[in-house]
C-alpha cells in the first residue's frame, strides 16, 4: 500500500481501521489491513487524524484484533473510535518488497525493455499482481527483487507482455 495523501503525516502507511468497541472497559475491535503483527504489541504507537494511540494489550480475535489503547478505558471512549482510520509508519524489513515501494517504480524485463511504471498492487488469491500504467498485470512472483532507485526488475515468460 502506498503512502496516502489523506494521511495525518506525510510517510504513514494505512495499517487498519477501528471496527466498533467491545465489551465495557475500552477494548475496541481492530481490522489490521497490514499483515504485521507488531502493530499490535503493547507499546506500539498506531496515528488517527485526531491524535496518536498507543496500545496496551492487543489479542487475537475472528481475524481481527480486540485493542485497549491508553487513555482509552471506557466503552463511550471506545464507542468514539468506530471508524478511526490508523496509520503506521513504515517498518523496515531488507528481506520484505513492501507495496509503498513498488508503487511508481519502473518496470524492466530481462531483456531491460521498459513496460511501464507500477500505479497499483492488485490482491489476488495466486500472486498479487503489479498493475502498471500501460494497462499490464505482472505477478508479483516475476519480481527479482526490490525497487532499487525506482526500478524494479522482472523475468516473465516469452509472450507475458504480447497482447
Amino acid at each position: 500500500m502506498a503512502a496516502s495523501p489523506d494521511a495525518p503525516r506525510p510517510g504513514l502507511l494505512e495499517v487498519g481501521r477501528v471496527a466498533r468497541s467491545h465489551g465495557l472497559r475500552g477494548e475496541v475491535l481492530v481490522e489490521l489491513t497490514s499483515d504485521r503483527a507488531e502493530r499490535t504489541e503493547p507499546g506500539a504507537v498506531l496515528v488517527t487524524a485526531d491524535g496518536d494511540l498507543t496500545v496496551v494489550e492487543a489479542r487475537p480475535h475472528q481475524r481481527r484484533w480486540l485493542v485497549r489503547f491508553a487513555g482509552v478505558d471506557r466503552r463511550e471512549d471506545a464507542d468514539a473510535l468506530r471508524g478511526t482510520v490508523l496509520w503506521g509508519e513504515p517498518i523496515e524489513d531488507e528481506e520484505t518488497v513492501w507495496v509503498h515501494d513498488l508503487i511508481g517504480a519502473t518496470v524492466l524485463d530481462r531483456g531491460g525493455v521498459r513496460r511501464g511504471v507500477v500505479v497499483a498492487v492488485v490482491a489476488n488469491p495466486a500472486s498479487d499482481l503489479l498493475e502498471l500504467d500501460s494497462g499490464a498485470l505482472v505477478p508479483s512472483t516475476f519480481l527479482e527483487g526490490p525497487p532499487v532507485d525506482g526500478v524494479v526488475r522482472v523475468d516473465t515468460p516469452e509472450g507475458l507482455f504480447d497482447l
